[in-house]
């Protein structure tokens, strides 16, 4: 047994006989605090403490278990919510109350509760690693597929066999014998629902897809001018106050992943109070079922241990790639990466290592792109088609995009939806700075858009992007000379992007139809808007001024048909498009009879 030698912050040093390996999980002092072993150096063990150290003292016992931190992996995490290390919030809060007591046991997942299993396969049927052989009602929302356990070297031929048994359609707990396996080398493997992995290993997987279907989100600015690709990583980075957790919050809500796992990651308490209240009572819009039938919720504030918030991410990530490989598409709102790396300076300090930029540990970069890198499209060893996308926000102090987070962020992310102070102060929502943020996805995604939407909704998305920085670009006259004295050529760019702005990319969130806005209302929103300033352009090379079009109120139209048309009614666009067109042809004909004269 190794005994505690020194302690630093969350970090201890033990010595002793006791053989450790990196990775392993083991229990510090009297106690018995969670701990992971990060290095070993001869008899000297160094260990990262998920939990307060204050009151050890030298001398006090360390225990390995052996094993890595591992997550359970079975019925029962769907509409959970847990702390870092995947212990549940709830049975802490019974045991303990509101703060939470150090060194609390329980088992991860409910072992007591039983599951209604229905077997999909028979017995004689060839299986391998994660073969599903089994059902079981998680939630109205989500099935959960029994899989034969993925063995921890990663080889999926070392769980190869032939199902001799599978429980009747009934009632278990998560660790009953629902199945057994008899092995190629003549092994009898037992089968529980229940099964481990290590959250610092990524979960294998047969063949990596391209990423070329878009995650909608509802939200105008992101799904048509910056889409997320299913299988996507996307980073929101914003200063306080522009709205990154509103944005995550409404993502959640709306994306049409099946899956939703939420890391609350060093943020503040009340932040994740909030998702606790308004998850539960929010509606899935695909069944009308509680969001939290398809939420996984990880809870690890900011007053909470600074090491565990450096695991929380792992854990997210792991439990996202479990339910990936049942065939599901997930996404993880991540909030926020920047405490997570903060975590990660302070430990790197402890440990004595010499920082790079800003004090953060030279390994930031590897440790973001580890963690990007778990996202992705994939066909598992099951032939099921899964996805996990991740959605990060970054807290740059002072909104300075230029901090080492941010940066190392960009090189590992293909979609970046800054957020915008300014925006945020005018209340412009989402805050998303159309200028500064880009999405590498486009041409990735075009063969769906063009089969799905039409093959004229990229050429529109491209003008409408050229429209809003011509219009930017015009903005510095403005300020200096004024807009009247602008040609009308160039008030028309102003007034058109005035109603791109306030007409398409804002959206308000309480707003019962704007809320959410599919794919093929924003088609034809886009479409109006642009066949608009096509036809105003002509009237405006014929000498009518931009202020006799504005009397027609034909821009407030445009902005108002947000809220005016029905999502799943678009005729009213097409009248909108009528009404305008016949109004430019009789501005058209009365200029033209005055032209005669």
């Amino acid at each position: 047994m190794k005994f505690i030698s020194r302690i630093n912050g969350p970090v201890v040093k033990a010595k002793g006989d006791d053989d450790f390996s990196v990775q392993d999980m083991v229990y510090v002092g009297k106690i018995r605090l969670i701990g992971e072993v990060i290095s070993v150096d001869r008899d000297e063990a160094t260990i990262q403490v998920y939990e307060s150290t204050s009151g050890l003292m030298p001398g006090e016992p360390v225990e390995t278990t052996g094993q890595p931190l591992s997550v359970y992996l079975a019925p029962g995490i769907i509409g959970n919510m847990f702390d870092g290390i995947q212990r549940p919030l709830e049975k802490l809060y019974e045991a303990s109350g509101d703060f939470i007591t150090r060194g609390q046991q329980f088992d991860n997942l409910d072992t007591e509760k039983k599951w209604h299993f229905i077997p999909v396969l028979q017995e004689g049927a060839k299986v391998s690693a994660l073969s599903i052989f089994g059902e079981i009602p998680e939630t109205g929302s989500v099935r959960h597929r029994v899989m034969i356990p993925m063995p921890l070297s990663g080889i999926a031929s070392a769980a190869d066999g032939v199902l001799e048994y599978v429980a009747p359609e009934g009632d278990y707990t998560i660790t009953d014998c629902i199945a057994k396996v008899r092995g190629e080398k003549g092994d009898l493997r037992e089968i529980q629902m229940l099964s481990r992995w290590p959250v610092r290993i990524p979960r294998p997987y047969a063949k990596r897809i391209g990423a070329d279907e878009p995650l909608i989100t509802g939200q105008r600015v992101i799904d048509t001018l910056f889409p997320l690709a299913r299988g996507g990583t996307a980073a929101i980075p914003g200063s306080f106050g522009t709205g990154k957790t509103m944005t995550q919050h409404q993502l959640a809500q709306w994306c049409d992943a099946d899956i939703i796992v939420y890391i609350g990651c060093g943020e503040r308490g009340n932040e994740m109070t909030e998702v606790l209240e308004d998850f539960p009572g929010l509606k899935d819009p695909r069944n009308g079922r509680s969001l939290m039938e398809r939420t996984v919720l990880i809870a690890n504030t900011s007053n909470m241990p600074v090491a565990a918030r450096e695991a929380s991410i792992y854990t997210g990530i792991t439990l996202a790639e479990y339910y990936r490989d049942m065939g599901y598409d997930v996404a993880i709102m991540a909030d926020s990466t920047s405490r997570w790396a903060e975590a990660l300076r302070e430990i790197s300090g402890r440990l004595e290592e010499m920082p790079a930029e800003e004090g953060f540990p030279a390994y930031l970069p590897s440790r973001l792109s580890e963690f990007y890198g778990r996202a992705g499209r994939i066909i598992s060893y099951n032939d099921t088609k899964g996805s996990v996308s991740i959605i990060g926000a970054v807290s740059p102090q002072g909104g300075d995009f230029s901090e080492p987070v941010t940066q190392n962020t960009k090189r590992f992310v293909r979609c970046f939806w800054g957020l915008d102070r300014e925006l945020a102060y005018a209340r412009h929502y989402p805050a998303i700075n159309w200028l500064t943020s880009y999405s590498e996805y486009i041409d990735d995604m075009s063969k769906w858009y063009n089969e799905k939407l039409g093959s004229d909704f990229l050429e529109m998305r491209a003008k409408m992007a050229k429209l809003l920085q011509e219009e930017n670009d015009l903005m510095e006259i403005v300020k200096l000379v004024g807009a009247d004295v602008m040609p009308e050529d160039q008030k028309l760019i102003l007034e058109i992007g005035r109603v791109i702005r306030a007409g398409f990319l804002q959206q308000n969130a309480f707003h019962a139809v704007d809320t959410f806005v599919p794919l093929k209302k924003q088609y034809a929103m886009m479409s109006l808007i642009l066949f608009l300033y096509e036809r105003c352009a002509d009237l405006t090379r014929m000498g009518v001024p931009v202020s006799v079009i504005k009397d027609t109120k034909f821009f407030d139209d445009c902005i108002s048909m947000k809220y005016t048309i029905d999502n799943k009614d678009l005729s009213g666009i097409d009248r909108l498009r009528e009404k305008f067109d016949k109004g430019i042809r009789e501005l058209q004909k009365a200029y033209h009879d005055i032209k005669k004269q």
